[in-house]
Parts: C-alpha cells; sequence; structure tokens
C-alpha cells in the first residue's frame, strides 16, 4: 500500500490520468497497481499494488509521472 500526501493535482480526472499511466508502465517492473482511494480534500491518496518489492514499485510511478510515494508498507490481506 503507498501513500502519497498533500498532492499538488488531487483532483479525480488528474489522478485518473497518472493512475492510467502506471498501467501503462507496470508491467516493465512485475508491477500490479490493483485500485485506489483519493481524499482531495486534503490531497491524501492510497494505492494497493502487488509488487515484487517496494523499489519496484516506486519506480513505476516514477517512470510514469513523478507524483512518487510518501510511504510504502508492505501489507498482507487478512
Amino acid at each position: 500500500m503507498d501513500v502519497h500526501n498533500l498532492l499538488r493535482a488531487a483532483n479525480p480526472a488528474a489522478v485518473a490520468a497518472a493512475k492510467q499511466r502506471d498501467l501503462e508502465v507496470q508491467q516493465k517492473y512485475g508491477v500490479k497497481y490493483l485500485c485506489y482511494w483519493l481524499d482531495a480534500s486534503t490531497g491524501h491518496m492510497f494505492c494497493l499494488v502487488e509488487a515484487p518489492s517496494k523499489e519496484a514499485a516506486f519506480k513505476v510511478h516514477q517512470e510514469a509521472h513523478g507524483a512518487l510515494a510518501n510511504e510504502i508498507y508492505e501489507v498482507v490481506e487478512g
């Protein structure tokens, strides 16, 4: 799960466009972005991702659009 704080372009259309770019790049790094949640009023966003490593998830965002996660947590479905 990655967390983005205080996104400058935290509106649904901009976020959807960035997520589309993630989907276009993800396979290169063995990553699969599953879904995301946005709180446009605060600029916080959370992305659920399957990835071989935190670094791989980071690289997808870096290459796709540059909106890097502030934190990445390794979580296990319960």
